[in-house]
């Protein structure tokens, strides 16, 4: 998986030497071959690099499409459920939006300390090693990404057949080509174009919002008509069964998932323009706005639906609409599906330059650390989430792989947050523009161990299988990373594989740009400089 065995030939393919050779050909020709010649390479950028195109805008659209997929129009009645009355839910989401506001802020100190794409394999590998991320390199991309992106790709196929299948379940083979039509043409998009892709993007996150805002505003009518008796304390208040530490652990922990998505941007950024500035004010306006959007949804369903009404729905969203909106109930199952096409192509360009980061570090093969030499996208790596993806499609054991990888992504970001705490008495003077309280990390530790804790008691073999998922490439790692000296003839073959795939993909490797930072000396007391702050 080193870079040894591809560099000879793929070295003479680089982004630099590529464009250098394009603009040395002799100029003896006739004028008017030599004015055609300029037109012809115009097309080609000067410098091969990824492409800063992800401003504030895309910046917040990326973090709040992928935190808002199907899960709040479908089952917020997790939450509901082992939480145990109305009012307690609802304070249940306030508090799992401020979890993931403590999350995130510590990731936005992270993410402007060590300014590389790749978010918790990068932090992770930088702060412990190489062994340590790429366990987490490892069971993202063998199972956790392509088994979100199948999960969300079978939600939109089930809700777009919907209106064909009105009477009965969609076909297993219907839903199946679908979703992977979805997914091919996601991936030509990402491969296309990265400003495309923030586009959709952008477009799809403001259509979630405005699905979202309807079923607010008719919740909103409902109780300025006097429809809130659910929602009264004396009636939001009442437990219909013992409320446990247990319970209130699970409950929380349907909200947490809800939530998922709020590290995202950090899986790219660096293609955020200036994101020492933009990552942080994204992190700050998308996280308290969809805690709101959450909050005010959950009450908008109360406003109309009773608990028990909520409880026996399996798609509250669709209930809702069926219950106020009449003939323009359509809308819902539309809006699940917009939803979801957003969160496929969120995940995709994301979960792409997670690989990308992977490789450019010499974890996974060096192929997928290489864009294509015109259009600065890493089509690699976006080819590869999206075969993988497939193949979790054809398995069809979707929902089991996800109970085992949660426990996973959960764990990541616990050993992220307490590795930001090692890395503050490790490069105590490192020159970091936000620094948050140290009691923010703490308190999310603090909750982070008590719902991981409780999952090892009460889920011990789903626990154990994600464990075993995660080890199994410790083998991996030493094999395919630390054994440097390998065969010669398996040098040559991932010589002339990645060779190969550099001419069908036309891809190269590319152009670094340095990051500024300071001296690694500078004393605390200067790294403190009138333009950071602290939180």
């Amino acid at each position: 998986m080193d870079r040894t065995g591809s560099g000879r030939k793929a070295d003479r393919m680089d982004g630099h030497n590529g464009i250098n050779n394009i603009s040395s050909r002799p100029h003896h020709r006739a004028s008017s071959a030599s004015e055609g010649k300029k037109r012809k390479t115009k097309k080609v950028p000067d410098k091969v690099t990824l492409k800063k195109e992800i401003g504030l805008l895309s910046a917040c659209t990326i973090i709040i499409g992928n935190i808002i997929g199907s899960g709040i129009f479908i089952s917020p009645k997790g939450v509901l459920e082992h939480s145990g009355s109305v009012g307690m839910a609802l304070i249940v989401w306030v508090l799992g939006g401020c979890i993931a506001a403590l999350g995130s802020l510590c990731y936005a100190e992270l993410g402007v300390s060590i300014p590389k794409s790749g978010g918790d394999y990068s932090y992770v590998t930088e702060i412990f090693g190489g062994l340590m991320g790429f366990l987490l390199l490892w069971s993202a991309v063998l199972i956790m990404y392509p088994t979100t992106l199948a999960v969300i790709a079978l939600t939109f196929s089930s809700y777009v057949l919907q209106p064909v299948f009105p009477n009965c379940v969609p076909p297993y083979m219907a839903t199946r080509m679908l979703s992977a039509t979805c997914l091919l043409l996601l991936t030509w998009v990402n491969c296309w174009s990265v400003r495309m892709a923030t586009r959709i993007q952008d477009i799809f996150t403001v259509g979630k919002l405005m699905a979202l805002g309807l079923i607010i505003v008719v919740g909103l009518v409902q109780i300025c008509h006097g429809h809130y008796e659910t929602l009264t304390p004396q009636v939001a208040f009442t437990f219909d069964k013992s409320l446990s530490v247990g319970q209130m652990a699970l409950a929380f922990l349907q909200a947490s998932f809800a939530f998922s998505g709020w590290n995202f941007l950090n899986y790219v950024t660096e293609e955020v323009v200036e994101p020492r500035r933009n990552l942080p004010r994204a992190i700050y306006i998308s996280i308290p706005l969809v805690t709101f959007v959450y909050t005010l949804t959950n009450i908008a369903y109360f406003s109309s639906m009773t608990p028990e009404e909520l409880l026996s729905s399996n798609a509250v969203a669709v209930t809702f609409g069926e219950k106020l909106l009449g003939t323009f109930s359509v809308i819902m199952p539309i809006s699940v599906a917009l939803s979801t096409f957003g969160g496929i192509n969120g995940y995709l360009f994301t979960s792409s330059r997670l690989c990308f980061s992977g490789a450019r570090e010499g974890h996974l093969p060096s192929l997928l650390a290489m864009i294509h030499y015109k259009k600065c996208t890493p089509i690699p790596a976006l080819l590869v989430c999206c075969v993988a993806t497939l193949v979790i499609l054809c398995i069809g054991e979707t929902h089991n792989l996800i109970n085992y990888v949660s426990f996973i992504n959960y764990l990541s970001y616990g050993v992220t947050i307490a590795g930001l705490l090692y890395y503050r008495w490790k490069k105590p003077y490192l020159y970091r523009p936000i620094q948050v309280s140290v009691l923010v990390p703490i308190c999310y530790l603090l909750f982070w161990a008590l719902l991981l804790g409780f999952s090892l008691y009460s889920e011990p073999v789903v626990c154990g299988v994600g464990l075993v998922i995660m080890l199994t490439g410790v083998p991996v790692y030493f094999l395919g990373v630390h054994w440097k000296e390998k065969p010669k003839c398996i040098l040559d073959f991932v010589e002339k594989a990645t060779h190969l795939g550099q001419r069908l993909c036309f891809v190269v490797f590319p152009q670094m740009e340095p990051i500024e930072t300071p001296p690694a000396d500078r004393r605390r007391s200067s790294a403190r400089s009138s333009f950071s702050f602290h939180l």
